[in-house]
């Protein structure tokens, strides 16, 4: 029997199969035999404009005429109406969106809905997408470009299709909201959804799927793992003509402010290859990657090492000014308002312009100016492709702030994608230099915009779109608010040296001991651990703002793991591994995973064991199997740290709710969690873990996690003065 379910599943026929399809329009021959499978999961096919992609999505969904074959789960779709084709269970987002535009969001999904059934209801649509759910009663035409195309996603989804066809997902937007459509279509490959994604951004292509297919002149030239042709630029612009996304360009790591500056230029010679030597029509053949190699040419890398200019001074030494920033070829009537209420306050103030469009602006910070600070020059942010330039202006001028001095201020206005272009270089700002965005998304979740830092938000109440009474009070409101914090006396540094702690609601009687007998030589900053609160305290780590750290709460884990609502990133511990600071840590709150209203808990988990901490929060216990996978993960990033590491085990129980009688007790998962530590942590002298039998908000420790960190910060003050 087991035999045969196998033989039966290994005999199941591709979710997608096209063979020599051909599409004409009138004597163009736009698709010359296409041959594709989708057996499962993700995949990617990307290429050039005019290169066959969007008629190959219409062919699937009967939209145009074709010969050949295209079979569906087996069945022969070709010859069926648009109609038929979406009821068999492929759902389409076509490039453009082409939603309506007198039909609210709410409208839409709800006719979709409507008699649908599976996993995809409007409520999981709008968990999924937030943003949505703000702007449930705004029509189609009142969207932004994210937006539009958040519900032409959406509007798919409901259908719950077996195959969904994406033309272009992320085509035009701004760079946050690619980071969501990438990540949303990621979640989807994990959960075992079939997708077929059009896309011409090869960082998106090669991030979702782990196979890529090439279309060129109508045909699909080869299919590449995705891994190999996002390492190799070569490859890229062999085969495409093109590199990733400007986005993409700097890796993950590169996050310091000392990685800020461009890595050098090779100074040796370098080959430049042109995909397509000729000029290709419909009726090309595929260039041999033996003649484009033949024909590349070669240059040395001085020209390239020109390419980021010289960093000119923002003020006098002794000075500093506020940047007003913005794209002044669409903004440029809201941001010089603000800017001369700025200077009539005898503020002193710089303009810096991020439009792509290269027209001159007359700012003090023109555009090329920044635009060059891209790894690859101006040439990445000048482009033909909107989306590109915005993606290339927005690293640009993250680059461009990381490397300045004397900033007092910065003020911003724009909607989305205006916002999504400052917020990155205002989070390379210092803590405590003033950071304001006068913003159409400030009413809404704003957390991938400011992120750990400090950055304020304004909601615009009306479009940034002109000067009239309503914009005029916010703009000027906002200019005066900047004028304001800058010219007021900055506090006194602080006498005592700051230091850390991490806090659950579950933890509190721990941090408030540890905090009272560290008072009088700390100046204690507590962070609540709500995923945020861990990124904010490792980002003053990266700074130097903080002399140490007591991480008595490390439940972002779970939620990371678990797919909680308060997740850590991946970089959580990342700081200590960086900088090698002394790190003293506990293993708070790791008994329990957030989540919102009880109905908001993902099905796989019913039947657990919860505790409804108030009507909008719900907490899960953790079991055995998931403990001893955190305390492997833990265990792997506290071997990576090459400081002082002390990390205490409460044998007595980890939060409030895991005591004798408890809701969360469980000394058989808290035993799982130690026991997996002590086997992954490799002990030393300088790292060690520490069990003591007693229960986390107890007094004795918390007084052995302050005893521990005063060894550890005394001895790094002796290093130091040695």
């Amino acid at each position: 029997m087991a035999a045969a379910r196998g033989k039966s599943a290994a005999a199941a026929p591709p979710i997608l199969e096209v063979r020599g399809l051909n599409v004409y329009y009138g004597a163009s021959h736009a698709l010359q035999g296409v041959d594709l499978t989708l057996t499962a999961g993700v995949l990617s096919v990307v290429g050039r404009n005019g290169m066959g992609k969007t008629t190959l999505c219409k062919a699937i969904m009967g939209m145009v005429p074709a010969t050949g074959s295209i079979r569906f789960d087996g069945h022969e779709i070709r010859g069926r109406g648009p109609a038929d084709i979406a009821r068999l269970g492929i759902g389409y987002v076509p490039q453009g969106r082409r939603l309506w535009r007198s039909l609210t969001v709410d409208e839409h999904l709800r006719m979709v809905a409507a008699g649908q059934s599976g996993p995809w209801s409007v409520e999981r649509i709008y968990a999924t997408f937030p943003r949505l759910a703000e702007r449930k009663g705004n029509g189609g035409g009142q969207l932004s470009g994210g937006e539009q195309q958040m519900l032409a996603i959406s509007r798919a989804l409901l259908l719950n299709p077996k195959l969904l066809v994406m033309d272009e997902p992320t085509e035009g937007l701004a760079p946050v909201i690619v980071a969501q459509v990438e990540e949303m279509l990621v979640r989807l490959g994990e959960e075992g959804a079939h997708v077929l994604v059009i896309e011409q951004n090869i960082g998106v292509a090669t991030a979702v799927a782990p196979r890529v297919a090439i279309m060129v002149n109508g045909r699909v030239d080869r299919l590449l793992d995705a891994g190999a042709l996002a390492a190799d630029r070569d490859m890229q612009q062999r085969l495409l003509g093109v590199g990733r996304h400007a986005h993409d360009e700097t890796p993950a790591a590169e996050r310091p402010a000392e990685a800020a500056a461009a890595a050098p230029v090779p100074a040796g010679p370098r080959k430049v290859y042109l995909s397509n030597p000729s000029l290709p029509t419909r009726w090309s053949q595929p260039t041999p990657v033996r003649l484009i190699e033949q024909g590349a040419r070669t240059e040395t890398g001085i020209a390239a090492a020109m390419v980021e200019t010289e960093l000119r001074p923002l003020a006098a030494p002794g000075e500093s000014v506020v940047i007003v920033a913005g794209t002044l070829d669409t903004k440029g009537e809201e941001l010089r308002f603000m800017r001369d209420i700025l200077r009539a306050e005898g503020i002193a103030v710089r303009m810096a312009d991020l439009s792509t469009s290269g027209r001159h602006s007359g700012a003090e910070i023109p555009a090329h100016q920044i635009a060059a600070f891209h790894p690859r020059g101006a040439a990445a942010v000048f482009t033909a492709d909107r989306g590109e330039s915005v993606a290339g202006m927005t690293l640009a001028f993250e680059r461009f702030m990381a490397r300045q001095g004397g900033v007092s201020g910065i003020l911003a206005a724009g909607g989305s994608g205006g916002t999504a272009m400052v917020a990155p270089a205002m989070r390379r700002l210092p803590v405590g230099v003033p950071k304001l965005i006068v913003s159409t998304v400030a009413s809404g979740s704003v957390r991938q915009y400011v992120g750990a830092s400090d950055i304020m938000m304004m909601h615009a109440v009306a479009d940034v779109a002109g000067l009239n009474s309503i914009t005029r009070r916010v703009l000027s409101n906002a200019a005066h608010a900047m004028a304001g914090m800058v010219t007021a006396a900055a506090p006194s540094p602080a006498a005592l040296p700051a230091m850390a702690i991490t806090m659950f609601g579950v933890t509190t009687a721990c941090v408030n001991q540890i905090a009272a007998a560290l008072k009088g030589d700390f100046d204690p900053l507590v962070f609540h651990a709500t995923g945020i609160g861990g990124e904010a305290m490792e980002a003053l780590v990266d700074a130097g703002m903080v002399r140490g750290v007591i991480d008595v709460t490390t439940t972002e884990i779970c939620d990371m793991m678990m797919g909680g609502v308060f997740p850590a990133t991946a970089d959580r511990f990342g700081a200590f591994i960086r900088t090698k600071a002394a790190y003293v840590g506990s293993v708070g709150a790791l008994d329990m995973v957030n989540f919102a209203a009880p109905d908001t808990v993902p099905e796989r988990y019913r039947g657990r064991t919860f505790y409804h901490h108030n009507p909008h929060i719900t907490l899960m216990r953790t079991t055995a199997e998931e403990n001893a996978r955190m305390g492997a993960h833990i265990g792997a990033r506290l071997n990576e740290m090459d400081g002082p590491v002390r990390f205490f085990l409460p044998e007595g129980g980890v939060s409030a709710l895991d005591v004798p009688g408890g809701p969360f007790h469980d000394p058989v998962a808290d035993a799982a969690l130690f026991d997996a530590l002590t086997a992954t942590v490799r002990e030393s002298a300088n790292r060690r873990l520490v069990r003591l039998p007693y229960h986390i908000n107890d007094p004795r420790f918390s007084a052995a996690l302050v005893d521990a960190f005063r060894a550890l910060h005394g001895a790094s003050q002796r290093r130091k003065a040695g």
